[in-house]
């Protein structure tokens, strides 16, 4: 199984309910959602980017966590699968080898795609160019909706209605938008403290 990646690199998780602690992030390329603001759109077509194997992916992976100087293999860092849309490819044998390491698995996806792989976490961030698929909506850990205008409030309750009982709810502002929306989330959430907002902070900090 070879696996497109459009990049890897270790870093903090800056969104959601992982904000803050160490992840080592596997963007795949392709995309067949194509949000009109995705700030990573050189990662849509599969076909720009190199082809890897796992063990090639692994072996990058512990050089750059430094995994053999770790001495509690517990306390590793999390290992965040994000794309483009990570599940257009078949997970299994990916997710599997990482946490035959002590990885634990985490998927940012909009759930468009058919699930495939072992997880840990779950993170859905469904989008309204290509919504996702309904068995993938209640088996999500965290929700995170994109909120880009008013209108999208009454979209995240949309889902917030179709998640499990235990899913996290988020709501983070579109960058480009940020310094017009977060007030507007900020209110909504006193409104409606079952939210917890989310913000991009990687990009406050400047890391990756």
């Amino acid at each position: 199984m070879l696996y497109p990646v459009m990049e890897s690199f270790y870093t903090l998780q800056g969104e959601g309910f992982y904000t803050g602690a160490a992840a080592y992030f596997i963007r795949l390329a392709g995309c067949d959602v194509g949000c009109v603001w995705c700030d990573v759109k050189e990662s849509w077509n599969a076909n720009e980017h190199p082809k890897y194997s796992v063990n090639d992916i692994i072996e990058k992976v512990l050089i750059e966590v430094n995994y053999h100087s770790i001495s509690n293999k517990t306390n590793l860092p999390i290992i965040v699968i994000t794309g483009g849309e990570p599940l257009m490819h078949n997970l299994n044998e990916l997710t599997k080898a990482l946490q035959q390491n002590g990885f634990k698995t985490n998927i940012e996806t909009s759930g468009s795609s058919a699930l495939s792989g072992s997880w840990d976490w779950i993170c859905l961030s469904p989008k309204k160019f290509k919504p996702p698929i309904k068995e993938n909506i209640v088996l999500a850990n965290e929700l995170k909706i994109i909120v880009y205008n008013k209108q999208d409030f009454k979209w995240a309750e949309s889902y917030a209605k179709q998640v499990n009982s235990h899913c996290k709810l988020y709501l983070q502002p579109e960058w480009s938008k940020r310094e017009l929306i977060t007030p507007l989330i900020v209110e909504y959430i006193k409104l409606n403290p079952q939210w917890q907002l989310s913000l991009q902070t990687h990009k406050y900090i400047n890391v990756p």
